[in-house]
């Protein structure tokens, strides 16, 4: 499987995405830099990755949304590629219009940084082939705009169409306003477009396989079943 890292001005989760792709699967990314206009040959996984994009000047992921980059990016989308963005990578998807809805500020109007708990929703995507349904997946959230947000009618289609993949719960699954860190609606913390093969999610799975990234819940498995189920999805791909 061949990934390409999208590097912003402020990125700062890029290098963690690849230490987490190259310790998890043996693979080797490619560095992008926003200027370019083409992404290199036979890239299967695209990821923008955390961090502060331009500063998160206008809004979080506003002028990322607009960089070179992103043409192929969305072309990449266009042909059934993969795109995963985390954290600041979701919000650079939202304002490009891969995916639906906004990341407004945490209800707490407070930056959070803290382990979390998330509900697996569907195991029929790329992104979430190893995991079972339901499944309390550990993958710590560091952001201050992370609250999903979409009108009603279209929040409600977006359920309907089953494309929301995670969801902030207990660890004994229960999705309510107790476990939901920043108030996103519906306990939103993930969610993939209506064909599967773009998914935007704030929690980091990059950081939950091993202590040097800061993962010292023991739950290292939830973050390296993530990148091999992406792998031996791009794998089985190439194989037809």
């Amino acid at each position: 499987m061949q990934a390409s890292i999208i590097v912003f001005p402020g990125s700062n989760c890029d290098r963690d995405v690849g230490h987490g792709l190259r310790s998890a699967l043996g693979t080797e990314a490619d560095f992008v830099w926003h200027t370019q206009t083409e992404l290199p040959p036979g890239t299967d996984l695209v990821v923008l990755p955390g961090g502060f994009s331009y500063g998160d000047y206008l809004r979080c992921g506003a002028m990322a949304a607009r960089s070179p980059i992103m043409g192929a990016v969305s072309r990449h989308a266009a042909s059934g590629g993969l795109v995963l963005g985390i954290c600041n990578g979701f919000q650079v998807l939202t304002e490009s219009r891969l995916l639906p809805g906004a990341l407004l500020a945490n209800r707490t109007l407070r930056f959070i940084c803290r382990p979390c708990t998330i509900r697996v929703e569907r195991t029929d995507t790329p992104f979430t082939r190893t995991f079972r349904e339901k499944q309390i997946l550990h993958f710590p959230i560091a952001h201050y705009e992370g609250l999903y947000f979409l009108p009603g009618n279209e929040l409600l289609a977006l359920e309907k169409r089953r494309q929301v993949v995670f969801r902030y719960a207990s660890t004994d699954g229960v999705a309510d306003d107790s476990s939901n860190p920043n108030g996103a609606l519906n306990n939103i913390a993930g969610i993939v477009n209506e064909r599967g093969n773009v998914l935007g999610l704030m929690p980091h799975p990059e950081r939950a396989r091993d202590m040097l990234l800061g993962d010292a819940s023991g739950a290292h498995a939830d973050g390296t079943d993530f990148w091999k189920g992406i792998r031996d999805w791009a794998d089985g791909r190439l194989g037809q």
